[in-house]
């Protein structure tokens, strides 16, 4: 059973959401604020936050970055409709998806399934397949990336299966179509330019300067291609 934190300050949005999502099989733990959900996740595992962006205190986005600092739990924001700028900033701190409230109880369940899919797919029947690019290291089975320094680099779902098929295919150009396809399976994040964000995060993970990179170029008016050898 997937456990699902929802942390929001209204009380009526988290107790809406614990019994919709609970009625739906999933165990459903409640926090009003980051303090909260720090104690929530020091008592036991949890596979997935419905985050709201605007909480008393550490607000939503600094609770997502202090997050993807150490950890890849899911993580869906959840915004008010004015909240276009602060959705872009939580996407590119390392958010999965967002919502906007207002919202329906089966929106917020589709996406949670399809992030639910997307952390929990299985790992590749390569046999300990390893590609090599620059020093750098990316296990499709054990889904890690390792460093030229032998030091593991912290990679989200997302991420990993984006960079999974760069390497996969290198010196093609990829459009954002090609890479949703080989990346999502069908389980694509419905935001505008989803596969860009991940791009720039992808970027400032492998690429000496992200602001000018090397690797993962861009084909402009075509999409994006990996460039390099790769073993």
């Amino acid at each position: 059973m997937h456990t699902i934190a929802v942390v929001d300050d209204d009380p009526i949005t988290r107790e809406t959401l614990k019994a919709y999502l609970e009625g739906e099989g999933y165990r459903v733990m409640l926090a009003r604020d980051g303090d909260q959900l720090s104690a929530l996740l020091a008592r036991g595992r949890v596979d997935l936050l419905l985050l709201d962006i605007r909480l008393p205190g550490k607000d939503g986005l600094s609770v997502t970055r202090d997050l993807r600092a150490a950890s890849n739990i899911g993580i869906i924001l959840i915004t008010g409709r004015s909240d276009r700028m602060d959705r872009l900033i939580g996407l590119e701190l390392g958010a999965d998806d967002y919502i906007t409230k207002p919202f329906e109880p089966r929106e917020i369940l589709a996406r949670t399934r399809s992030l639910l899919r997307r952390i929990a797919k299985p790992a590749r029947p390569a046999g300990g397949r390893v590609k090599r690019f620059d020093g750098w290291e990316l296990h499709l089975d054990k889904r890690r990336l390792r460093d030229p320094g032998g030091e593991d680099a912290r990679l989200t779902s997302a991420e990993f299966e984006l960079l999974a098929a760069f390497v996969d295919n290198p010196g093609r150009v990829l459009s954002r179509d090609d890479l949703l396809d080989l990346t999502l399976r069908g389980d694509s994040v419905p935001y505008d330019r989803s596969i860009d964000r991940l791009v720039r995060r992808l970027r400032r993970v492998v690429e000496p300067d992200p602001a000018d990179p090397t690797r993962i170029v861009t084909v402009h008016g075509m999409g994006y291609m990996f460039q390099g050898a790769v073993d």
